[in-house]
């Protein structure tokens, strides 16, 4: 975990990997309670028997859940002493480069692209987030995700 003291320790890391998250198993079980969550009970996800004759062999997650992990990679990968909250102001890019079967292992790397004061003292960030499957050549998901910390 990289450790920061505070927000005005970010400006001069832009362009600069910060951090790596903990590894993070994605599970059969998730991807039965994210199939609830949303609705997506599709059987490439949720139908293991059926998934062995799909187009990976094993169910594989949703893309939404690898980028629904994206707040877990980021509080096991970075944390900034004197920023009491953080929240999520959105994605502006977005893609799902490989599948996540059942059972892989998941990291995130994140490179700063950009930060800038924000009101209340707060510092909002753009990450290149990608999240790498252990064994694999390919990221499983890319994003750009934009952060907002407040002291």
């Amino acid at each position: 975990m990289r450790t920061l003291q505070s927000l005005a320790e970010l400006p001069a890391l832009v362009g600069q990997e910060v951090a790596v998250s903990d590894w993070l198993t994605v599970t059969q079980e998730q991807v039965n309670l994210f199939a609830d969550a949303t609705g997506d009970h599709q059987w490439i996800h949720v139908d293991p028997e059926k998934a062995k004759a799909g187009p990976f062999g094993v169910p594989i997650a949703h893309g939404f859940l690898t980028l629904s992990l994206l707040p877990k990679f980021f509080e096991t990968a970075l944390e900034i002493r004197e920023a009491r909250m953080g929240v999520n102001y959105g994605l502006n890019k977005v893609r799902f480069t490989s599948p996540v079967p059942v059972g892989s292992r998941l990291r995130a790397h994140m490179k700063l692209l950009a930060c800038q004061a924000i009101e209340n003292n707060g510092m909002q960030m753009t990450w290149q987030v990608t999240v790498e499957r252990e064994g694999s050549d390919k990221p499983a998901c890319i994003a750009e995700s934009l952060t907002r910390r407040y002291p």
